[in-house]
């Protein structure tokens, strides 16, 4: 007895020290949440068993079986659920395979309060304990305070977090602040198909009344710091193709006395950019946003480990040197990227062969408010000109396979602001303010066709190991990231009563 006593009392301690600044009711939250820490660990693992991975066709079922877990875990808690079907995917060897279903949740609809709808996805990439993985991915093993397993932060750990703050409230018969709704997938490792699609289809009815849209998809920047993610990069792939003769020939009987593609094709990508990293594509920079004060001094207060991120990368020296350029590079200016060259001889040993076609694969990484179409042009003029320079009787082609466009959101909006108080609240202190230099086209899915205000709400710190060996979620962060969106919900609701207010008493005047 007297054990039990000591256990709970240690539990309540721990949520009085994380919300100094918390309120009574928020406390009474904090402490259910701690109370049933073990509960919502068994969940988690009962998740992260399903190997719900879609990369593999032969798993399908097991994604489908995850997704239908989940649905069954929303129902539970009185939320109206589809299951919405997808289609299916044409496999290599001709078959047709059902794609898993796609959850559409709703919880509450009084018109009174705001309705939030949260996106996470269910599906994990591939993971074999033989990977170097030091604990079975699918089993969820507990060390150190982390949890250890394939999809404990990316993503059943967040999405669960959000189910059990919400069923906290539930199970204290608390009313809930907002509306909820639910937009929850089982393929966004291979892309989200079907999902653009759905969300237009679905637009004008499952939307039409969300006032915010919530993604808890990536990670802070720091281990110990909480962060909220306000932007990404875009992205745009380029081909580009030399074409020669009809076959490869022998360098013996003709090398020296031809044009050689591969030839044409290195100095193609050597004129791309320079030794420092900057892109040499005229006009290139020409809509990239200029810093201002404001945005500069975001970079200052980041808190980012230089040296761990080049530990991290394995390289001895950056491009930059101190923090805000390297920030700055990597996520509010463009960056070009060469990735391969396909048709050249690339085995070990030598092939004493002129390739008669090759292809070099390059990227840009687009910032705002960079546009597609003239990024595309500006390159193929570009490498055009230099190709014209060489008097090359070989061929040229330039193409765009894949591009993705960036994403800003407005930090000063309503669900940034709740966004922090809550952050302020659980952690007692202010969240860093990033953006992320990858492409997420998600977010900028989301506010394009719903017009809805989005934002990217991590709960995982950096080194969770995404698509990793020995992926985790630190109990804390689990834990922390249950009461934050718990306290979030309540100030959303107290923050969008105001806007509503403040509108009203505008209309009347």
């Amino acid at each position: 007895m007297i054990l039990i006593v000591s256990v709970v009392m240690l539990l309540l301690e721990a949520g009085r020290s994380s919300s100094s600044s918390a309120s009574g009711l928020e406390n009474q939250i904090f402490q259910y949440i701690d109370l049933h820490q073990n509960e919502f660990i068994k969940i988690l693992k009962e998740w992260v068993a399903v190997e719900s991975d879609s990369v593999q066709p032969r798993l399908t079922q097991e994604v489908t079986r995850m997704m239908e877990i989940a649905a069954a875990r929303l129902q539970a808690l009185g939320a109206t659920v589809e299951l919405a079907q997808l289609g299916t995917s044409q496999l290599p060897d001709g078959q047709s395979l059902l794609l898993p279903p796609l959850i559409l949740a709703e919880l509450g609809k009084d018109p009174q309060k705001p309705t939030v709808c949260f996106y996470g996805h269910l599906d994990v990439q591939p993971a074999k304990k033989e990977d170097g993985w030091e604990t079975d991915p699918y089993t969820l093993t507990e060390s150190d305070g982390n949890l250890y397993g394939r999809g404990a932060s990316d993503n059943k750990g967040p999405v669960l977090a959000w189910i059990n703050a919400v069923e906290t409230f539930k199970a204290l018969k608390l009313d809930m602040p907002v509306n909820f709704k639910f937009i929850i997938e089982g393929l966004e490792e291979v892309g989200s198909p079907g999902l653009e699609k759905l969300i237009k289809d679905k637009n004008q009815l499952f939307f039409s009344d969300v006032d915010y849209i919530v993604i808890s998809d990536n990670l802070w920047l720091s281990n110990r710091k909480p962060a909220l993610t306000y932007g990404t990069r875009g992205s745009i792939c380029f081909f580009v193709e030399v074409q020669g003769g009809e076959r490869d020939l022998h360098s013996g009987t003709f090398g020296g006395i031809i044009h050689e593609p591969i030839t044409d094709l290195i100095a193609l990508l050597d004129s791309l950019v320079d030794i420092s990293g900057r892109i040499l594509i005229p006009g290139i920079y020409d809509d990239v946003s200029i810093l201002t004060e404001e945005e500069k001094k975001l970079y200052e207060s980041v808190e980012f480990d230089v040296e761990g991120h080049k530990n991290i990368s394995g390289v001895k020296k950056f491009l930059y040197d101190n923090k805000e350029e390297i920030l700055m590079n990597m996520w509010r200016y463009p960056s070009l990227s060469i990735h391969g060259i396909e048709g050249a001889f690339h085995e070990p040993g030598i092939k004493t062969v002129i390739p008669i076609r090759v292809i070099g694969k390059f990227s840009i990484r687009l910032v705002p408010h960079m546009n597609i179409s003239i990024v595309e042009h500006q390159v193929k003029q570009y490498l055009e000109d230099i190709f014209s320079k060489r008097s090359s009787p070989n061929k040229l082609m330039v193409s765009v396979p894949l591009s993705a466009v960036p994403w800003l959101a407005d930090i000063n909006n309503t669900l940034y602001t709740a966004a922090k108080g809550a952050i302020k609240t659980v952690f007692g202190q202010d969240p860093d303010m990033i953006r992320d230099g990858s492409t997420i086209p998600i977010a900028r899915m989301f506010q394009n066709i719903t017009k809805k205000s989005v934002m990217m709400f991590p709960i995982g710190d950096a080194d969770a190991g995404e698509h990793s060996q020995n992926e985790k979620i630190s109990r804390s962060n689990y834990f922390q990231g249950t009461k934050l969106f718990a306290t979030f919900f309540l100030e959303i609701a107290k923050l969008h009563e105001q806007l509503q207010e403040a509108s009203t008493m505008k209309t009347t005047n």
